[in-house]
């Protein structure tokens, strides 16, 4: 495909492509496999993205770059339309306390209303649903469920109950489903009768009245008349209800037993109310007994055990039932997943036998089928299984338990089994993003984003054809809004640059992709219910996110609605950072990274020796240096302090980073903190040759994945960093949780190798330089164990240039502005007593 865009960037970007070229990929599917094409340009970045300049004149102190934001503004939040398309609703955080407050906002105004309370229930919800002609729209609120006429402005409540109703959802023929809990009800929006279609049980199907079948209790039936005589009421009782509810319509006769001891994981009704793809899993508690989590600091002065989630080291395979129930005959099916392509394949079998070769045994592959159950993705706002719009198909997204294969699987009614519609594979692992799916309208023809050229791109594919890309390149497809008439797939991308995120439309018809916006930053997107606009949230790097409106066309212009930033941010003098390309030592891509620069730098100076940072983001999979608002807004302004104060700042996106296709996020399989400092390395060699750095003069610092980057930088390549800060870090990969670890490291009991080249604490012995360990004692992602089991291993190491700084009332991701405070005083004490 050929991107025939008018935009300015586009035609500067392509003048200036090099021929980098990008590693080979390990992903593969039932597709050919991918061809290798020139990858975004190495160099001269900033003629492809315009970073804007720096902004105000009052210097920034630490101690307001740590205050309560609330003195930058409060942005708005959870934004979404209003059902007349003409409408905006979102939430504003109150200055001074954690309320939130609702405002309405006309896309033709720039003044919003607050939405008084007893009116909250008629602004609608950002998961409102619509009949199929448009006419009507339904929504919950808190538990209870509305209908609004969108002809005549009715709203009628549907349910007042104190049970939680949720889930409505529109019948082909215009009636309502909702769930309360398993249970699916029908509401006949004309009568107002309210039907029970299903009622999923997790217990076994009942018995019904056994026969005596041991010797003495037949001799009971047989010797005692009044035995027998019971026994014949419960039977004739039981025949009775039988025919009652045989020959009854008015009685509800609903039941659906899944299995004692199960849970439902998914179930999604057909748009005819007929039939039900329910997913079961086994019912398994989130943690151990022993996963607890002391809190000091409590209301009533007391040790408080708080309950923690299991670590991946404690994890067992777990599988899933899919189960097709058809509610016109009541008959439930179990579907196997013994036609997926792979389903019982030793996809770890070389991992296995480098594991068994170190302990001296020979390991012997062997087919065994595997743990199957439900895509995990981070962003989903669909569900895994989606029904086409007649009902006459259904598509459910399945992940195999080891990470290595996704499976988008449709169903065969006629033989009650699944067929496989596209399988990804991928030597390291699926990705936990990019999984969006759908039908195209009044068709059997699915569409899908898939890594399997090495970037996420969207394709479709007839159940009984074959796939079609309808995006290619190397940038990233996410985030997909299908039109009602299938003219359209609008998506969000990095075509541009890598850091630019702007939004796409193409045609599913004929491949031809067209751009819409071009705000340079970080854009996001949703289309208004009747598709003629769109809500857009916006940010640029100097400037948090506000909401725009545009035309849903190509070559957009967009209206800005909102200005909530204060003006005590806007003059505050912060330091806009320039986007590099660091060349890489490993790899023919480049590495992206903001570099802040101090404002008496001059391109080429000689005579100085600058000293200088690099920050590492957490989240390991997590972009930084892209165009937009940093979610690291502190530290944006504590970058440009020190800017202030003469050092240069790097802001790295590693290898691990999102944004940058398949092989850059799986670099670190099996071998995390080895690609990332090999790429902090580089970062340090390129601020020598370009920015007059003193190699003898750098630190590093960065929470979560970041503290952990810190620590492995600092342990095995001592002589990079002068000094390290790790925040909430992670020092062992064993204790941390499952949904995120086993993808890269595979589980402990199969993967030792990869948790001891991959945990810090394994390398503590290589620490020789200052380093600074801050840790939350109420962190229940990154536990405060992790940083006490280390402290004793440096202890036993008699290593005497570390110290600690405990966090008693912190989680996670830190609150309270005093210990934000606190916690940037010793970094920047660290590095001021270091470099």
């Amino acid at each position: 495909m050929i991107f025939n865009f008018s935009s300015s960037k586009t035609l500067v970007a392509l003048a200036v492509a090099s021929s980098v070229m990008l590693a080979g990929c390990a992903a593969t599917a039932n597709t050919s496999s991918p061809t290798q094409q020139s990858a975004l340009p190495a160099t001269n970045v900033a003629a492809v993205v315009n970073t804007p300049a720096d902004t105000g004149s009052q210097n920034i102190t630490l101690e307001q770059a740590m205050a309560d934001p609330d003195w930058m503004g409060n942005q708005p939040e959870r934004a979404y339309w209003a059902s007349d398309s003409a409408t905006i609703i979102y939430a504003q955080k109150e200055q001074g306390n954690t309320l939130r407050d609702l405002f309405s906002q006309s896309v033709t105004s720039q003044t919003a209303e607050q939405v008084a309370l007893n009116k909250l229930h008629t602004v609608g919800s950002n998961k409102a649903v619509y009949s199929k002609n448009k006419t009507m729209a339904a929504y919950t609120f808190k538990g209870n469920v509305f209908v609004k006429n969108l002809k005549t402005g009715e709203l009628k409540q549907i349910t007042a109950t104190s049970a939680s109703e949720s889930k409505p959802q529109f019948l082909n023929n215009g009636d309502l489903v909702y769930r309360q809990g398993n249970v699916f009800f029908k509401v006949d929006l004309k009568t107002g009768l309210t039907t029970e279609l299903a009622n999923l049980k997790l217990a076994d199907e009942p018995k019904g009245i056994e026969e005596p079948s041991t010797y003495i209790a037949k001799e009971q039936h047989k010797l005692i008349k009044f035995v027998a005589l019971k026994q014949k009421n419960k039977k004739d009782k039981q025949a009775r209800n039988e025919q009652i509810n045989e020959q009854n319509d008015s009685i509800a006769n609903t039941a659906y037993y899944l299995g004692d001891g199960n849970k439902v994981a998914e179930a999604q009704l057909s748009p005819n109310g007929d039939a039900l793809l329910v997913v079961v899993q086994k019912q398994s508690d989130w943690r151990g007994e022993g996963d607890i989590m002391p809190n000091y600091i409590t209301d009533d002065a007391t040790i408080e055990p708080k309950k923690a989630r299991r670590r991946v080291a404690d994890a067992k395979e777990e599988t899933s039932q899919l189960v097709y129930i058809n509610l016109t005959n009541k008959e439930q099916t179990s579907l196997s997943f013994d036609t997926l392509p792979g389903f019982d394949e030793d996809v770890l079998a070389a991992v296995k036998k480098e594991n068994y070769a170190r302990i001296g045994k020979t390991y012997k592959s062997k087919k065994v089928p595997r743990g199957i159950n439900l895509i995990m993705d981070w962003g989903f706002e669909q569900s895994p299984i989606v029904w086409n719009d007649d009902g006459s198909q259904v598509a459910v997204m399945l992940e195999a338990w080891d990470n290595k294969d996704r499976w988008l699987a449709n169903v065969d009614f006629k033989n009650n089994k699944l067929v496989s519609q596209h399988r990804l594979h991928d030597d390291a692992w699926i990705a936990y993003a990019f999984n969006d799916f759908g039908w195209l309208h009044n068709s059997n023809t699915l569409y899908y984003l898939s890594e399997e050229s090495g970037y996420s791109q969207l394709y479709k594919k007839p159940v009984n054809g074959k796939a079609t890309a309808l995006t290619q390149g190397q940038f990233e497809v996410s985030n997909l809004t299908l039109t009602s008439d299938d003219s359209a797939i609008y998506y969000k991308a990095n075509v541009e640059h890598p850091g630019l995120y702007e939004i796409y439309r193409v045609n599913p018809q004929t491949g031809n992709s067209e751009q819409v916006t071009d705000l340079n930053g970080m854009t996001d997107y949703t289309l208004s219910p009747d598709e003629s606009k769109l809500l857009l949230k916006h940010s640029t790097i100097t400037m948090p996110n506000e909401l725009y409106v545009a035309d849903a066309k190509a070559n957009t212009k967009a209206t800005r609605l909102t200005h909530t930033v204060s003006d005590e941010f806007l003059a505050k003098k912060l330091t806009a950072p320039k986007i590099v390309a660091v060349p890489s030592s490993h790899t023919d891509q480049p590495i992206y990274a903001k570099v802040y620069y101090p404002a008496d730098y001059v391109e080429g100076e000689v005579g100085k020796n600058r000293k200088a940072v690099i920050f590492n983001h957490g989240a390991g999979y997590l972009q930084n240096s892209h165009m937009g608002f940093s979610v690291y807004f502190r530290e944006f302004m504590f970058h440009s302090l020190l800017a202030d104060e003469g050092y240069i700042v790097m802001d790295m996106d590693y290898r691990a980073s999102k944004g940058y296709g398949r092989d850059w996020r799986t670099a670190i399989y099996r071998q995390m903190g080895t690609p990332e400092t090999q790429d902090l390395a580089d970062g340090v060699k390129w601020m020598a040759a370009n920015a007059n750095v003193d190699t003898k003069a750098v630190g590093t610092y960065g929470g979560s994945y970041g503290g952990f980057m810190t620590f492995m930088a600092l342990f095995t390549a001592p002589e990079l960093f002068q000094s390290g800060a790790a925040l909430r870090p992670v020092t062992d990969w064993a204790h941390y949780n499952t949904g995120y670890t086993a993808n890269i490291l595979n589980h402990p009991d199969v993967d030792p190798i990869a948790y001891e080249r991959s945990s810090p604490i394994y390398y503590a012995e290589g620490l020789n330089k200052r380093l600074l360990i801050n840790s939350p004692m109420v962190d229940d992602n990154v536990f405060f164990q992790d940083s006490v089991r280390l402290v004793q291993r440096l202890i036993e190491l008699e290593k005497q240039n570390f110290e600690t700084a405990i966090f008693p009332v912190e989680p996670h991701g830190f609150v309270q502005p005093s210990s934000w405070l606190d916690e940037y005083r010793r970094i920047y004490k660290l590095f001021k007593e270091t470099l």
